[in-house]
């Protein structure tokens, strides 16, 4: 795609946002390097809690799936206004908004403070800063400017980084550095220029219906979540997710009679290496019965010498069929604009409680 035609169909730069991700995380690292993170350094931690919202919670679900293998304390992500009630005095309270003004976010960290928990707050800017430097929290300040979406490579990496340095996972700067640069070496051909390439492959096979994406619970749960999330605010269609073996105890019924729909929906199955073998079993039976029924069903297979390169490969690829899938639907993908939408209608309803 040329330039030219780039600024007709994205004038808010999203294919731009989303080529940087490799750098993003190269500039995450060193923002988890240099923050100074010494008042959490001595905390003898019970539980982990990353509490944010959209595309300031995702880097959060992704760590959680990344790091499953090795952790030794629970980790859970928390979209919500409060925080679970286990968290106390040894939990760390991850504050993650882009933005710094997140309501349900800022709620979480009034909540945070008043338990006495360990905080730390990941943003660029805002209130969040703001309460974060007058309570002398560490803050892994972001650079501004992006959809919280397009911020992927900074609220991932910079985490990833400071759970280490805290002792709570191992050191995986050096992986990072590496998966960074393999993911700008593949982007050209596989991803961008290549008019065969597997993004466009799939996003045209998904145009004109509606993506049913179903992961397995490990590696690619989170990037299933955040392709769910990308193609309804890039491509500004809805999308659904869900996981083996859970989907196997409901959902796989509802394609029984999926003749009724007119076959309006794709499924994209992601895959990894990693499956257990019941996983592996389950997707092949699926998918199986599935095509009998005449649903279009995808297979993406993830790709990479690492568990960190196939999990952030897989997402990277993902970013583009959205907005792929976004051009196909000749729709701008930056604007969020029903988002906007509550959000105003939400600050009328404030302003007359």
């Amino acid at each position: 795609m040329q330039p030219a035609e780039l600024r007709k169909v994205d004038p808010g730069g999203m294919y731009a946002h989303i080529r940087a991700f490799p750098e993003h995380i190269k500039q995450g690292i060193d923002i988890g390097r240099e923050v100074n993170l010494e008042t959490l350094q001595s905390a003898d931690y019970r539980s982990i809690v990353v509490a944010g919202m959209g595309g300031s919670a995702i880097g959060g679900d992704l760590l959680l799936s990344y790091l499953a293998p090795e952790l030794e304390i629970p980790f859970e992500v928390w979209r919500d206004y409060d925080l679970p009630s286990h968290a106390g005095q040894r939990t760390l309270v991850i504050c993650s908004s882009y933005s710094g003004e997140t309501e349900e976010t800022l709620s979480a960290y009034t909540e945070a403070v008043k338990r006495g928990c360990q905080v730390l707050v990941i943003t660029s800017g805002g209130t969040l800063s703001r309460r974060a430097s007058e309570r002398k929290h560490p803050a892994l300040i972001i650079p501004p400017g992006l959809p919280p979406r397009a911020a992927l490579g900074y609220s991932f990496a910079p985490l990833l980084i400071a759970l280490g340095r805290l002792g709570l996972c191992v050191d995986h700067t050096n992986e990072l550095e590496r998966v960074a640069a393999t993911l700008r070496e593949i982007q050209v051909g596989q991803l961008i220029e290549s008019e065969n390439s597997r993004a466009r492959f799939i996003a045209q096979e998904i145009h004109g219906s509606t993506a049913v994406i179903y992961t397995g619970g490990g590696l690619l749960r989170a990037a299933g979540v955040r392709f769910k999330g990308q193609i309804c605010e890039n491509a500004k269609q809805p999308a659904f997710c869900n996981q083996i073996p859970e989907f196997n105890h409901n959902e796989l019924v509802g394609w029984q009679k999926h003749e009724t729909a007119g076959g309006a929906f794709t499924v994209v199955m992601l895959r990894d290496e990693e499956e257990h073998p019941l996983i592996k079993r389950r997707f092949e039976i699926v998918t199986e019965l599935l095509r009998s029924r005449k649903v279009k069903t995808l297979v993406v297979e993830s790709e990479g010498e690492s568990r960190l390169e196939r999990m952030l490969g897989m997402v990277h690829l993902l970013d583009f069929v959205s907005f792929y899938l976004a051009v196909l639907n000749k729709v701008d993908p930056t604007p969020v604009e029903f988002i906007n939408y509550l959000k105003d209608k939400l600050g009328k309803f404030r302003g007359m409680a």
